[in-house]
């Protein structure tokens, strides 16, 4: 339990601005982190950020201080990315997403302690292939898949955040994981069967 971001909720719920900026602050890049892996577009990761703190604001008078705040923020982000992807599920286009270029800018703003250009080029496929993977991820196992792996979170706070059992958040991290191993190999393959010419 963070008692720091209790009371700044409790402080901003009261009206504190300097309190909610606070919490905006500690918050803004974890909630576009996990927007930007649900979404796999920059804007829309941008817009969901601006509409989790929208909700959290207007929200402070039902958080309940008992429960973690990040716990709190978490749900109300996720379950917001959850929504935006079951509203374009029918228009979704993974290669039209792709092919502005989008999707690997994010890795060019980590820092690379590679040497050479072929070394670097080679890291850059790689997280871009597990990009794409955790972006064709099936709905109800990519909110599980980037809270586990990408945020670092146990099995209970994930169900917290979710609000479903941890029984079914093992199942669901065991099959999404699984489903970006098989989507990882064949990627493989299509890489081995058609080999880029030199």
């Amino acid at each position: 339990m963070n008692f720091v971001e209790a009371r700044l909720a409790k402080l901003a719920r009261n009206g504190d601005r300097n309190a909610f900026a606070e919490l905006v602050e500690l918050y803004k890049d974890k909630i576009f982190h996990l927007a930007y892996r649900m979404l796999n577009n920059k804007q829309e990761a941008e817009d969901a950020v601006q509409e989790t703190f929208l909700r959290v604001y207007t929200n402070l008078h039902r958080y309940d201080e008992n429960q973690k705040f990040s716990t709190w923020i978490f749900r109300i982000g996720t379950n917001l990315c959850i929504d935006k992807l079951r509203r374009r599920r029918n228009t979704y286009s993974l290669d039209a997403e792709m092919s502005d270029g989008e999707g690997a800018d994010f890795y060019a703003m980590l820092p690379s302690d590679e040497d050479t250009p072929e070394e670097q080029l080679i890291v850059s496929e790689t997280q871009a292939q597990i990009h794409r993977a955790i972006a064709s991820l099936p709905e109800k196992y990519k909110s599980i898949v980037v809270l586990r792996y990408l945020h670092d979170m146990s099995l209970q706070e994930i169900s917290d955040v979710l609000d479903m059992p941890v029984t079914t958040i093992k199942t669901r991290v065991h099959r999404g994981r699984e489903y970006l191993r098989k989507k990882l190999e064949q990627e493989e393959e299509v890489v081995s069967t058609n080999p880029v010419p030199k």
